[in-house]
């Protein structure tokens, strides 16, 4: 990257105001690609949104297009559900893991290089979990496409950072979930079709193709968004040290427990509603796969509203506790039909509650992210590793637990996600003390670190 560019960069990232009603940010104009043509700084712009969005995309492309699919994966390998739920699981800590290592190494290598590195091994174990043998075999291969699609979710966070700060970061991050959260919305539709044509193991064949075509667009069109000069020379000691850093801010891990205990109610949702919602009330994967898409629309539609209306008028902090607070109550609705407090019920208040707990999660998700990314600049790679790593680690526990009781109750399911949204919020509560923001600015604008 060019001096001149890394000037531009630096000027548009001070230039964003951290509080007030401000319009949506422009897009970032694209800085030069070595060997590549300087394209149209508008179309440019766009695309990196474009690419950014895909990268944030690789967990829900990674499940959810599998999801429709658990059902006859337990049949053809002769697992149990159980069993089948640990490919999941196996996926979430490799992603967790491999954020630890390939954030900081960002920070010192640059972005592009580790991204690159990544996605060529996600390509390539992606490819062999279409040809596992047993259930064994498959979450091993799992565990590897997590630890190598760990690139792409940490990397696109921190090149966030790198281009914004405060409010206008916050912004982005929710028009980035307006193109990220077409994946969920597209993927279980796509995964329920193909199975109409082939088995699960053609799903993970398409996920090899989309891989392929990202990491293309990865090579020839993302630039470099940290410079030689803001790079760090230290190795893994700097790196351990950033992190106790970190975590010492008793804010920034406030708002790190709070997503990640935020994430465990969704994937609680993620990794038991297929059989939740097959096995207990019937419906096909197609039906399944409708649900789980128009449950996605929900989360998009409201994570724009976050973005284009909240954000800048209402303080995050507050924005953050209203949708903590509506997950609980849709969580608690759920455990009371599941526990049969209503009656009999059917598909229908199921699926709305559901409905309402995910839509909750598109201004949860996104500003918890924003508020702790803004404790710090230095070291974005750092902490967006910890970010995603705390996330899909608390993730993965809330995974096996929602099988616990077998395949035909969700009292586990609405349970993990009830006590998780209490966590959440009670860390939220005692560790950001929300309260004590100074009024009109976002939560943690005031203690932005270096």
């Amino acid at each position: 990257m060019s001096e001149g560019g890394a000037s531009a960069s630096h000027a548009r990232r001070t230039a964003v105001p951290e509080t007030g009603a401000a319009a949506l940010p422009e897009v970032p104009e694209v800085l030069e690609v070595p060997g590549q043509p300087a394209p149209a700084s508008r179309r440019a712009g766009l695309l990196v949104v474009l690419i950014l969005g895909g990268l944030t995309a690789t967990p829900p492309l990674a499940m959810d297009m599998y999801l429709p699919s658990l059902p006859e994966v337990t049949r053809t390998l002769h697992a149990p559900a159980a069993t089948v739920q640990l490919t999941l699981t196996a996926c979430l800590v490799g992603m967790a893991l491999g954020q630890l290592v390939i954030g900081p190494m960002s920070d010192r290598l640059g972005r592009r290089r580790p991204l690159l590195a990544g996605l060529a091994v996600y390509v390539l174990a992606t490819a062999l979990c279409a040809f596992a043998p047993d259930a064994e075999v498959l979450v091993a291969f799992r565990l590897l496409q997590g630890l190598a699609g760990a690139a792409g979710i940490v990397i696109a966070r921190a090149v966030v950072r790198d281009l914004y700060d405060g409010v206008a970061m916050a912004r982005f991050f929710s028009t980035l979930m307006l193109v990220s959260g077409v994946a969920p919305v597209v993927a279980p539709l796509i995964g329920g079709q193909i199975l109409r044509v082939t088995d699960w193991r053609g799903v993970f064949v398409v996920l090899t193709a989309v891989g392929v075509l990202l990491g293309t667009l990865v090579w020839a069109r993302l630039p470099e968004t940290l410079p030689p000069a803001g790079r760090h020379g230290g190795g893994a000691g700097e790196a351990l040290g950033s992190m106790r850093a970190l975590l010492a801010d008793r804010a920034f891990t406030g708002y790190l427990l709070a997503g990640g205990f935020a994430f465990a109610a969704l994937f609680a949702y993620i990794s038991a509603s297929p059989f939740v919602i097959q096995e207990i009330y019937g419906a096909s994967p197609q039906t399944f796969s409708l649900l789980f898409g128009l449950n996605s629309v929900g989360l998009v539609v409201v994570g724009q509203i976050n973005g284009k209306v909240l954000v800048g008028r209402v303080r995050l902090d507050l924005v953050l506790g209203a949708g903590l607070a509506v997950v609980i109550v849709a969580a608690a609705a759920l455990l009371l039909m599941a526990t049969g407090a209503f009656g009999t019920v059917g598909l229908a208040p199921v699926a709305a509650a559901l409905f309402v707990l995910m839509s909750a999660m598109g201004v949860t998700l996104p500003n918890t992210q924003a508020l702790a990314l803004t404790r710090t600049r230095r070291h974005a790679g750092s902490a967006s590793a910890l970010l995603g790593t705390s996330s899909f680690l608390i993730g993965a526990v809330a995974s096996p637990l929602v099988g616990i009781a077998g395949e035909r109750t969700a009292v586990p399911m609405a349970v993990v996600q009830l006590v998780a949204a209490l966590v959440a919020l009670a860390c939220f509560m005692i560790m950001c003390r929300p309260w004590k923001a100074s009024a009109g600015a976002p939560a943690g604008a005031e203690g932005v670190r270096n």
